[in-house]
C-alpha cells in the first residue's frame, strides 16, 4: 500500500500528516509505528489523519502517537493541520473548524501562516483530567524516581502534570518525566511538563511526552504551564513560551475562558512510503 503524506512541524515537535479523505487511509498500530521509525521508517512525534467531518464542522482529525496509541489533543499538530488543509487546497476558509477527539477546535490562519488555535477551556477536576486523587488540590505530591514530586495537573483534551523546576537546564526531564508519565496516578497516563518561570510574562519549558518521550515543544503543554502558573498568581496572560524548538503565545484570561495559543506551522516535505 502506497501512502502519500506530508512532513511537517511545530516549533520542531514532528508530524507526518496524511490526506485520509480523497482516498480513505486507515492504519494498523504496527504501520504507524513502523512509519515512525526515524532509521527505517519517515520518523515523527506524531501522525496526524485528516478525516471527513462527522458533524457540522469542516474537518475532522485523528492523532497517533509514535507508538501506535491513539490521543485526543496537540496543540502543535492542529497548527500542523491548519496549514496542511489550506496549502493542499482542501480549504479557502481563513478560520477552520475541526472535529478531535477532545470536542472542536476553532483555528485561525493569519497571512504570515502563524496559526491561533482555541483551546478550549483548562480543566482541573481530577475526574475530568483524569486523576486518581481523592480531592481537588492546587499541587499534588506524588513519588517518583525515588523522590517526592510536587505538580499542578491540568487537562487541555489530554492530561498534564506541570512541574516548577529552579534550572530548566538540568531539570530530571528524562528521569522524573519517564517515571511520572506513567505513574498510578494517572490512569491514562500524562504529558509531564517542567517549568521555570522567568517572568509574570514568560516561562522556559520543556515536556515529556506521553508515547513519544522528551519533544522539542508540545503546545498543549505549553498551554498547561501557562494555565497552571496564573492559577498561582505568578503569571499574568498573555505569556511567551520559549520550548527548545521556539515560541508560542499563549492568552488565558481566566476561569470561564479558552486558551488561545499562537505559533507558528512549517512544511518540511512531501512524500510516498510503502506500507
Amino acid at each position: 500500500m502506497l501512502i502519500n503524506f506530508s512532513k511537517m512541524h511545530g516549533l520542531g515537535n514532528d508530524f507526518v500528516v496524511i490526506d485520509a479523505i480523497n482516498p480513505s487511509v486507515e492504519l494498523t498500530a504496527e504501520q504507524i509505528r513502523d512509519m515512525a521509525d526515524r532509521h527505517y521508517g519517515v520518523g515523527f512525534d506524531q501522525l496526524l489523519m485528516v478525516q471527513a467531518a462527522k458533524g457540522t464542522a469542516d474537518f475532522r482529525y485523528v492523532i497517533y502517537n509514535a507508538d501506535g496509541s491513539e490521543v485526543s489533543q496537540c496543540g502543535n499538530g492542529a497548527r500542523c493541520f491548519a496549514l496542511f488543509v489550506k496549502q493542499k487546497g482542501l480549504t479557502d476558509k481563513a478560520t477552520i473548524r475541526v472535529e478531535t477527539g477532545a470536542g472542536e477546535l476553532i483555528l485561525d490562519v493569519n497571512e504570515q501562516n502563524e496559526v491561533t488555535v482555541d483551546m478550549g477551556e483548562p480543566q482541573c477536576v481530577p475526574a475530568e483530567i483524569p486523576l486518581a486523587v481523592e480531592q481537588q488540590q492546587s499541587t499534588y505530591q506524588v513519588e517518583a524516581a525515588g523522590d517526592n514530586v510536587e505538580f499542578s495537573a491540568v487537562s487541555m483534551g489530554n492530561p498534564h502534570a506541570v512541574i516548577q523546576v529552579a534550572d530548566i537546564q538540568t531539570a530530571p526531564v528524562e528521569l522524573v518525566g519517564k517515571a511520572m508519565e506513567s505513574h498510578e496516578v494517572f490512569p491514562e497516563r500524562a504529558n509531564i511538563g517542567f517549568s521555570q518561570i522567568t517572568s509574570p510574562s514568560s516561562l522556559a519549558l520543556r515536556v515529556y511526552e506521553r508515547g513519544a518521550a522528551e519533544t522539542l515543544a508540545c503546545g498543549s503543554g505549553a498551554c498547561a504551564a501557562v494555565v497552571a502558573g496564573i492559577q498561582r498568581g505568578e503569571l499574568k496572560t498573555p505569556v511567551t513560551v520559549t520550548l527548545p524548538g521556539g515560541d508560542l503565545t499563549i492568552d488565558w484570561q481566566g476561569a470561564g475562558h479558552s486558551v488561545m495559543m499562537t505559533g507558528p506551522a512549517t512544511f518540511v516535505f512531501d512524500g510516498m512510503i510503502e506500507l
